[in-house]
């Protein structure tokens, strides 16, 4: 070999190394703090979903599948939620066909489009629809939970060590697969475990097996968990405890107070030992299953809960045993590989604002992979992504609305322009989720030195014109605090009015200073138009007629032919 054609090898084979490592990412998909949020990083860069969770038989065939993904892509997604079925990757006990697996990565790949996986494995809505036949069919080595009255139920016993060795199994070596196909490209970059986990039809199994463990006792490392965190709790957990002197020992119902078929208990949980009881061991199960995902390929795990409300109200009714806010001290006692609990969100905005609430408090991560389809919806996910720092804002059944019918096209659009600008301002109390409808038709924030005042816009009403504008039944937002009396306001149907917090004696009047529209190109921010007259501060007022408050300054967000979302700058000034 001569000293050239050695030289040009070397050359090569650097070449050859370098690109490896530039394609290998330092990181895995993870989670990390910033501030009072939580992000998803993603190639070492924060990441917001834009998603939709697909059809739960959309991926079932490979053919089907092929045109959705340019669908996604259309929409302005940047994320997919998708299921695996375990019937279809181990159809026969042991042998594993991951080639519907490989098409879902390979075109989300194509789109450019992350993907989060969805393990329908023991549970689908609570019960086992997607396991094998292999092991539906065999009811011995795979046994039932049993109602009180000792009938089967269809729902699967987390008392069997064949159904979380099986399970454990398939799980494992999917998330094995997983790795070895995308650790490279990171198009997967979440995954689900199971979907809404729980019982339903009863508080608790009654099982032999069932009734031998709950006449046990609180189990010994539950109690201890409890114990080392008494002053961290959740309020329903501790008000019950509380009330039994904090034991230490005893029945569950010794420990957490006398079952009682009644909504109007002291703690407002009826069922409540059952329910624990039910979450202590469904939680031991899952916490295992996550725990050997996790040591294959450890990326984000999240879990998902029918949510406890309205006709839903007692354990069973909504499945006993899943995440549910008031059992999340021991969902994070069994299952420390769960990173995130999660409500699917069918309710209207009122409720959701309620349920969201309920998952933020305790540092808890918000991320919606369930929500309606709605306008109503692709309206809350600015509220969702603005005040409560949610990662992850996902509809579901995406894939059955051409994207110029679907209200999240416009919405995820000009989501995709600013998730730079919310990723930034995260954690730091310098943004504000906007939503205001018929119910609550005006919403109250403090930001960055002014009181502002988020309302639908009317239409105007000015003697001897006639207008045929409608109010808008409702609108979504974000407010950013940009610098000192500065803000950027991103959305349509709203107004904004500021007034100053603290009064300053010589400046007594406040004004718009400028407002521009605009939008970002590659992270920047390009003006547009200066908005003025009768496009911005009216002339004098927002009519030009004269009527304007001198103790404030208004945002009226201006209309357009198509019907998009704005995004504008306005800078206050007091005088």
């Amino acid at each position: 070999m001569t000293s050239r054609v050695k030289a040009l090898f070397i050359f090569l084979l650097l070449m050859q190394t370098v690109g490896l490592l530039s394609a290998q990412p330092w990181q895995l998909p993870h989670l990390e703090k910033k501030g009072n949020a939580t992000q998803l990083v993603v190639k070492g860069k924060p990441f917001l979903a834009l998603a939709g969770e697909l059809h739960n038989s959309t991926v079932s065939s490979i053919e089907y599948m092929e045109p959705v993904w340019l669908k996604m892509k259309q929409k302005n997604l940047n994320t997919v939620l998708a299921p695996v079925y375990w019937e279809m990757i181990e159809p026969a006990e042991g042998k594993f066909d991951f080639r519907l697996v490989d098409s879902m990565i390979a075109g989300a790949r194509k789109q450019e489009l992350s993907l989060v996986i969805l393990w329908f494995g023991v549970w689908k809505t609570t019960y086992p629809t997607y396991a094998p036949s292999w092991v539906k069919n065999d009811l011995t080595k795979y046994p039932r939970a049993k109602s009180k009255n000792g009938d089967v139920t269809p729902a699967a016993s987390v008392f069997s060590p064949a159904w979380l060795q099986a399970d454990v199994r398939a799980f494992k070596t999917l998330m094995q697969h997983i790795k070895e196909v995308d650790e490279k490209y990171q198009t997967v970059i979440m995954a689900q475990v199971e979907n809404e986990i729980g019982l339903f039809g009863a508080p608790r199994d009654y099982s032999e097996e069932a009734n031998k463990a709950y006449s046990k006792g609180v189990p010994s490392d539950l109690m201890k968990y409890l114990v080392a965190n008494k002053n961290k709790l959740q309020p329903e957990i501790d008000s019950a405890w509380k009330l039994s002197g904090y034991k230490t020992s005893g029945s569950w119902e010794a420990v957490f107070g006398k079952s009682i078929a009644d909504e109007k208990t002291s703690n407002g949980f009826p069922f409540f030992p059952e329910e624990l009881f039910t979450t202590y061991y469904y939680t031991k199960f899952v916490g295992q299953l996550a725990a050997a995902g996790k040591e294959a390929y450890a990326i984000p795990f999240f879990v998902n809960a029918w949510a406890k409300g309205g006709m839903f109200s007692w354990p069973g009714k909504y499945p006993s045993g899943g995440p549910v806010p008031h059992t999340m001290d021991i969902w994070r006692a069994n299952a420390s590989a769960i990173d995130i609990l999660t409500p699917n969100i069918y309710a209207p905005s009122e409720g959701a604002r309620y349920l969201i609430q309920n998952y933020y408090r305790a540092g808890n991560p918000i991320l919606l992979p369930e929500f309606r389809k709605d306008e109503d919806a692709a309206n809350f996910a600015f509220f969702a992504y603005g005040q409560y720092d949610a990662m992850c804002f996902s509809p579901f059944g995406i894939d059955d609305i051409a994207p110029e019918h679907d209200p999240f096209t416009k919405t995820f659009g000009v989501l995709s322009t600013v998730t730079e600008l919310i990723l930034q301002h995260q954690g730091k109390g310098t943004m504000k989720g906007v939503f205001v409808d018929s119910i609550n038709k005006s919403q109250l924030f403090v930001m960055n030195g002014y009181s502002i005042k988020a309302e639908l816009t009317a239409p105007p009403r000015i003697p001897g014109f006639v207008t045929t504008d409608k109010q808008a039944a409702m609108a979504g937002g974000i407010v950013f605090a940009v610098g000192p009396n500065e803000f950027i306001a991103v959305g349509k149907d709203y107004d904004l009015t500021f007034t100053p917090s603290t009064g300053n004696a010589q400046k007594l009047q406040v004004d718009v200073d400028y407002m521009d529209e605009g939008k970002f190109i590659n992270g920047k921010w390009v003006a547009t138009r200066r908005l003025n007259g009768d496009e911005g501060t009216g002339g004098g007022d927002i009519g030009g007629f004269g009527f304007k408050n001198t103790k404030v300054g208004t945002l009226r967000f201006q209309k357009n032919a198509t019907g998009d979302y704005s995004i504008v700058k306005i800078k206050l000034y007091t005088y």
